[in-house]
C-alpha cells in the first residue's frame, strides 16, 4: 500500500508527457517593431518628416539621426519642450545633395567641321614717325604743312632690341600717310629722334620717348621751319591808306622848295657884304 502514492504520481507525469507530445508545437507569435517611414529628399536635397502621433523631439531626433539642437535649429517654431508637435506638421530634419535625376538619352551630337587654327600673335607694333615743315612755326603740325625731304628719323629700344634709321621723302600718293611708318616693332620702350636738314630750324623738341605694347600703333610728329622762311608784318606807317605818297611828294616838294630859298638868300647876301668891305655903302 506505501508504493500507491508514488505509483499515482508516476502514471500523472507519463500522461503529462504524452499529451505534451501528442499537441502540435504552436510557434510564438514574433514581437512587431515600430514602423516609420523613411524619409526621402526632394530634388533640391531637403529632407522633410511628417510628425506621427505620440512622437517627441527626442524619437524625431534617434529615428533621422540627428540631434535635437539641430531638429530645433532646423524648425525654429518649436518651443524649448517641444510640447507644440501637432501629428501631421512637416519638420525640415536635413540638407542633402539634389536627388539624381535620369537623363533621358537624346539624339547624339552632331560633329562638328574641323576650324582653321588661328595664326599666334607675333606680339609686335608699329611706330610711324613725320617731321613736317613747320611754315607758321606754332609747333603744330597743319594740313597743309608738307614732309621735310632729307631729315632722318631714328627709332631705338632703350634695351637695344631693336634699332633702324629711315630718310625721309615725299610719298607719291598725296592721300597716304605722308610719314615713315616702322613695321614688326616688338613692344617696349622706344627713343624716337629727329635730324633735320641744315636749312631748318627746329621749332619743337626732336627727340621723344614712348612705350608701346603689342598690337598698338603710334605716331610721332616732328617740326621745323625753313631759314628763308619770312613771316610778314604788319604795315602801321601807313594808317592813311593810298594817302601816303601823295604826303611824301608835297614833303619831298617842300623840302626842296626851303633848301631852295635858303640857297637864293645866302646869294643876296654876298654882294652887301663886298660893299661894306670896300666901304663904298654910305651909313
Amino acid at each position: 500500500m506505501k508504493l500507491r502514492p508514488v505509483v499515482i504520481i508516476s502514471i500523472f507525469l507519463v500522461a503529462l508527457l504524452f499529451l505534451g507530445t501528442s499537441l502540435p508545437a504552436q510557434a510564438a507569435p514574433a514581437p512587431q517593431g515600430v514602423q516609420f517611414a523613411t524619409s526621402t529628399p526632394l530634388p533640391d536635397g531637403r529632407i522633410f518628416y511628417a510628425v506621427q502621433a505620440g512622437d517627441s523631439c527626442i524619437r524625431i531626433a534617434l529615428l533621422n539621426a540627428i540631434t535635437v539642437e539641430q531638429l530645433r535649429q532646423l524648425n525654429t517654431k518649436l518651443n524649448a519642450d517641444c510640447s507644440n508637435l501637432i501629428p501631421g506638421d512637416i519638420l525640415l530634419i536635413g540638407t542633402g545633395g539634389p536627388s539624381a535625376v535620369s537623363a533621358t538619352p537624346g539624339p547624339s551630337p552632331t560633329p562638328l567641321p574641323p576650324t582653321a587654327t588661328p595664326t599666334p600673335f607675333t606680339g609686335t607694333t608699329e611706330i610711324c614717325v613725320l617731321l613736317f615743315n613747320d611754315i607758321n612755326g606754332d609747333g603744330l603740325r597743319q594740313l597743309t604743312e608738307p614732309v621735310i625731304v632729307g631729315g632722318a628719323i631714328s627709332v631705338t629700344e632703350t634695351n637695344g632690341k631693336y634699332s633702324k634709321t629711315l630718310t625721309t621723302a615725299i610719298n607719291s600718293d598725296p592721300t597716304a600717310y605722308q610719314g615713315l611708318c616702322f613695321a614688326d616693332v616688338p613692344e617696349g620702350n622706344y627713343n624716337i629722334s629727329a635730324a633735320i636738314p641744315d636749312n631748318y630750324n627746329p621749332t619743337m623738341a626732336l627727340a621723344n620717348v614712348i612705350d608701346v605694347k603689342a598690337g598698338d600703333r603710334a605716331f610721332v610728329d616732328f617740326g621745323a621751319q625753313s631759314k628763308d622762311a619770312t613771316v610778314s608784318q604788319p604795315d602801321n606807317t601807313n594808317p592813311g591808306g593810298g594817302a601816303s605818297p601823295v604826303l611824301g611828294l608835297i614833303g619831298g616838294l617842300l623840302l626842296l622848295g626851303g633848301i631852295g630859298l635858303g640857297w637864293y638868300a645866302l646869294r643876296l647876301r654876298k654882294p652887301q657884304s663886298k660893299l661894306k668891305q670896300s666901304g663904298l655903302l654910305k651909313r
